[in-house]
C-alpha cells in the first residue's frame, strides 16, 4: 500500500472513530497532497508525498517555538499534537552514527576534496536520506568532514 493509500485510509479510520484532532491533521495533508497535485500535474508518489510531510513537520516545529516563546502554551499543544500525528507517517530515523556513516560514504563516492564539492556531496545525499535524517545536521556534518580534507 503506498504512502497516500494509507493516509487515505487513515482519514477513513479516524472519521469512523470520530476523532476530530487527527481527522483534522490528515485533512491538512490531504490538502496539501492535493494541492501539490493540482498545481504541479503530477500523481504523487511515496517520495514527493515524504516531502510534503516534511515541510509540514518543519512548520509545525517552528510554529511550537513560536508559539512558546510568545508564552502560548494552547497554541504550542495543539501544533505538538499535530506534529505527533504527521511523524507517524515518517520513516524510522537515522542516527548520528548512520548519517556520518553516509556522509564519509558520500564524500568517498564523490571524491570530494574540500568545501567546494559540498554541492556534490549533497547531490548525492538528499536523495537518499530525504525524509530519515534532518538536512541541517546532514549538510552541518558534510561541512565538517570537508573541512578536515
Amino acid at each position: 500500500m503506498s504512502l497516500k493509500e494509507q493516509i487515505t485510509e487513515d482519514m477513513k479510520a479516524a472519521m469512523r472513530a470520530k476523532d476530530s484532532a487527527r481527522l483534522g491533521t490528515i485533512r491538512l495533508l490531504t490538502a496539501a497532497m492535493k494541492q501539490k497535485e493540482v498545481d504541479e500535474r503530477v500523481e504523487l508518489n511515496d517520495t514527493l508525498v515524504l516531502a510534503i510531510i516534511e515541510k509540514m513537520v518543519k512548520q509545525r516545529k517552528d510554529s511550537i517555538t513560536q508559539f512558546e516563546a510568545g508564552g502560548r502554551q494552547d497554541l504550542a499543544d495543539i501544533e505538538k499534537a499535530e506534529l505527533a500525528i504527521l511523524t507517524a507517517y515518517m520513516p524510522a530515523a537515522l542516527s548520528d552514527a548512520e548519517v556520518q556513516a553516509e556522509v564519509a560514504a558520500a564524500i568517498a563516492a564523490t571524491g570530494a576534496a574540500g568545501p567546494q564539492d559540498m554541492g556534490k556531496v549533497m547531490a548525492i545525499l538528499k536523495p537518499k536520506l530525504a525524509g530519515r535524517a534532518d538536512m541541517t545536521a546532514v549538510s552541518a556534518a558534510v561541512k565538517a568532514a570537508l573541512a578536515k580534507a
